[in-house]
């Protein structure tokens, strides 16, 4: 209380984050009060005088409380003050502050409870509780361009951990994975290999060491598991069905061998489950299983529900699409990490050669939430030579037109993808185009200026 008065840069600090409900000592709490009038009015910390002013005009106090309140305020005083470390005091604050909030929520959902708090129903208990365990001290109010130069700089050296690929040309687009809090689409029609490309990069970074949750509401989840089988034990699909249990198990317990990854595949019935779903989920898998995903795959996002809007209320599917996107991407910054779904193509996009993100089916809200956005293209051709064309559609890691468009090898039997030779790049559109950053190796064209007359 003392700092609060005498320390004006402590006062800034911790006052937005304090409550009267704080404080439980009745005399505490009227020159808490005072103090956070006074700076609110004047933007500066009152002296001792104004608030025993201010005190002694109140009329619905009595004259103990004011001779309590006075008292108080005359300890303040004649107690020598000694200098302490700001942040030392906010760190004390914080907790402070962090006690009494889950102190006052517990006695809060008791009163619901038992009935006393008629403004509050039972079903938000969990969320007052949550609310109070939350709290924490956030003093910054934004980046100062020039006063914070230092971070930003630190910033552009940090190395940013993200998930990488096992295919090389995702990885250079990417600059070296997908990061935590981003939403990446994948864009393909009916058939070209959406579940393909999720299974692939699923089996590859549960292969890495790296926690991966799967969510289906397309496929079973022993479909889904089929194929992952598929990739990671190196067996045809079909010859899965006839493998040996001896040699299955042998197969399966040399994946055990090679990684600590844990893979968890969930099944929702199509159309049925929402962002509220699968924050549900994860929390019972972190207290069930201690599991807590690295990356999460939903297969896929036209097929999720929204958490905000009711199906069927009357709403267009560019809205409705765009909030499940909305909300993929908000639980990817929740939970820290990348989400990757996907999406399918227009009609004229499904038969085109060169889709592009006026293709996407259903709302074009979805390209402008993605971080990253490419097209899967497969044609007849492609299928002989067993390859699937990428064309980036958006990518905010990277200049798109770095290898917008690049082969990769699809094996649909295992339902693996690998990279191809370079060779088979050859003679792709825009493949290998160097990035704007090499603006310093394009040599300017000499102008000619024959033939103009002075």
């Amino acid at each position: 209380m003392r700092n609060l008065i005498y320390s004006e840069e402590y006062l800034r600090k911790v006052l937005p984050f304090l409550k009267d409900e704080y404080f439980t000592d009745r005399t505490e709490r009227l020159i808490f009060n005072e103090i956070n009038t006074f700076t609110n009015a004047y933007n500066s910390p009152p002296s001792i005088e104004a608030i025993e002013l201010a005190i002694k005009e109140k009329r619905n106090l009595t004259n103990d409380e004011v001779e309590k309140s006075e008292s108080y305020l005359k300890e303040i005083v004649s107690t020598k003050q000694e200098e302490s470390k700001i942040q030392w005091l906010v760190d004390k604050t914080e907790s402070f502050v962090q006690e009494k909030a889950i102190y006052n929520a517990v006695l809060g959902s008791i009163s619901i409870l038992e009935g006393k708090d008629k403004t509050h129903e039972k079903g938000q208990i969990p969320k007052i509780l949550s609310d109070a365990l939350a709290i924490s001290f956030d003093t910054s109010v934004g980046h100062d361009y020039l006063e914070n130069s230092d971070e930003r700089y630190e910033f552009y050296h940090r190395h940013e951990e993200r998930i990488p690929f096992d295919l090389d040309f995702f990885n250079k687009i990417t600059k070296g994975g997908l990061p935590a809090k981003t939403l990446n689409i994948a864009l393909a029609g009916t058939g070209v290999g959406k579940s393909l490309f999720m299974c692939h990069c699923a089996a590859g970074v549960m292969s890495l060491g790296r926690n991966v949750l799967y969510i289906t509401m397309e496929m079973a989840e022993e479909r889904i598991a089929e194929r992952i089988d598929a990739n990671l034990l190196n067996v045809s699909l079909d010859d899965l069905m006839d493998l040996p249990k001896d040699m299955y198990d042998k197969k399966v317990a040399r994946v055990k061998e090679k990684t600590t990854g844990k893979l968890i595949i969930k099944e929702y019935p199509t159309a049925s489950a929402s962002v509220t779903h699968f924050r549900t989920l994860l929390n019972e898998l972190n207290l069930k299983r201690s599991f807590v995903p690295d990356i999460i795959f939903v297969d896929y996002l036209n097929i999720c529900c929204s958490s905000r809007i009711k199906a069927g209320a009357n709403i267009n599917s560019y809205t409705y699409v765009k909030s499940i996107a909305e909300e993929l991407r908000g639980l990817a910054v929740e939970y820290n990490v990348p989400i990757v779904s996907a999406t399918q193509t227009t009609r004229s996009g499904f038969t085109s050669s060169d889709p592009g993100l006026e293709d996407t089916s259903e709302s074009f809200g979805l390209p402008a939430t993605a971080d990253l956005m490419f097209a899967l293209i497969s044609s007849e051709e492609l299928e002989e030579l067993g390859q699937i064309m990428v064309k980036q559609l958006k990518n905010r890691y990277n200049d798109p037109s770095y290898y917008k468009r690049f082969a990769i090898g699809v094996d649909r039997s295992k339902m693996k993808l690998y990279d191809v030779e370079q060779s088979a790049q050859q003679g792709i559109a825009d493949a290998g185009t160097a990035p704007v950053g090499a603006f310093n190796k394009i040599q300017p064209q000499k102008k000619s200026f024959d033939g103009f007359k002075v």
